[in-house]
C-alpha cells in the first residue's frame, strides 16, 4: 500500500528530537509523498529545511493559518507573497477561519483568506482550507470567489453530509484523517456514497492521532490505519482507498512528487 500524506506538520518542534526516525518510519509504511502546510513567518525556515533534506517525498506548501492571523497580520502575508513570488510551492496554505478558539479576529482572518485566495488564483495554486467551527464562513468567500480556477481541499474535513457535498459543488476534495477513526467521530454518517475521487488522506500530525493513537504524537506512519477506516466506512477495500486518496493528492497538487 502507498499512501500520500496530504496534510503533515512534521517540520513542529514536536518532532524536533527524532524528525529523521519519524520519516523513516512513514516511508516504511508506505507513505511515499508528504505534504507540509506552513503556519506563519517561524515556520517557514523549518519546513524549508525538511524539503531540501527530502526533496523527494516532502514538499512544502505557502500561507498563513488562521490562528496566527492577528490585528496586524499583513506582514505575515508579505512575507507570504514574497516567498510565492521567489519559488514553486505546492499550494496556498493553510489557510482559512478557525472560530473554535476566539473569535475576537474574525474580520481579519475574512479579509487574511480573501487576500490569500486572490494569491493562490494569481500563482495558478490550489488551496488548503482550515475550517474550524467555520465551514460556512469559509464557504461563502470560496463562494464568492469561484471562478472555475479555485480549487482545493477541506483540510480535516469532520462536518456534515451537507457541507460535504457543498465542498465538492466548489470544486474543492475533503482532507480526511484521523478524526474518521474516533468513535463519534461523524464521519461514519458522512462518507458513505461519497465517490473516492473527492477525497485527499492526512494526519494533520502531529496533531488528531487516529486510533489505536489518540491521545498521543501524531505522525504520517499512522496514516495506514485512516485509510483501512475509511475503506470500513466506504465498503471499499483498503488499496483502492490508497490507490484513489494517492492519486488525488499529486493530482491537486501538481506534478510534484510524482
Amino acid at each position: 500500500m502507498q499512501l500520500s500524506d496530504s496534510h503533515a506538520h512534521v517540520y513542529s518542534e514536536q518532532f524536533k528530537p527524532d524528525q529523521d526516525e519519524m520519516l523513516l518510519r512513514a516511508f516504511e509504511a508506505g507513505v511515499t509523498t508528504i505534504f507540509m502546510p506552513n503556519i506563519d513567518h517561524a515556520s517557514i525556515d523549518p519546513m524549508l529545511e525538511v524539503e531540501a533534506k527530502y526533496p523527494s517525498q516532502c514538499f512544502a506548501q505557502m500561507g498563513l493559518h488562521p490562528c496566527h492571523v492577528t490585528r496586524h497580520f499583513e506582514k505575515e502575508l508579505y512575507e507570504v507573497e514574497a516567498w510565492l513570488s521567489r519559488r514553486p510551492f505546492a499550494a496556498v496554505g493553510e489557510c482559512g477561519i478557525d472560530l473554535y478558539w476566539d473569535k475576537t479576529h474574525l474580520a481579519e482572518q475574512q479579509e487574511a483568506l480573501r487576500i490569500q485566495v486572490d494569491l493562490a488564483k494569481k500563482h495558478n495554486l490550489p488551496l488548503v482550507l482550515h475550517t474550524r467551527e467555520a465551514f460556512r464562513e469559509a464557504a461563502d468567500i470560496i463562494t464568492a470567489a469561484q471562478d472555475g480556477t479555485l480549487r482545493g481541499v477541506f483540510h480535516c474535513f469532520s462536518g456534515t453530509r451537507q457541507e460535504a457535498e457543498e465542498a465538492i459543488r466548489l470544486g474543492f476534495k475533503l482532507g480526511i484523517g484521523g478524526v474518521a477513526t474516533f468513535k463519534n467521530g461523524g464521519l461514519d454518517q458522512v462518507l458513505p456514497g461519497l465517490e473516492l475521487d473527492h477525497l485527499l488522506l492526512e494526519t494533520d500530525c502531529p496533531y488528531l492521532a487516529p486510533i489505536p493513537y489518540r491521545g498521543k504524537r501524531n505522525e504520517p506512519a499512522y496514516l495506514p490505519f485512516v485509510a483501512h477506516r475509511v475503506a470500513e466506512i466506504m465498503g471499499k477495500d483498503p488499496e483502492e482507498v490508497a490507490q484513489a486518496t494517492t492519486r488525488n493528492t499529486l493530482a491537486l497538487f501538481g506534478e510534484v512528487g510524482k
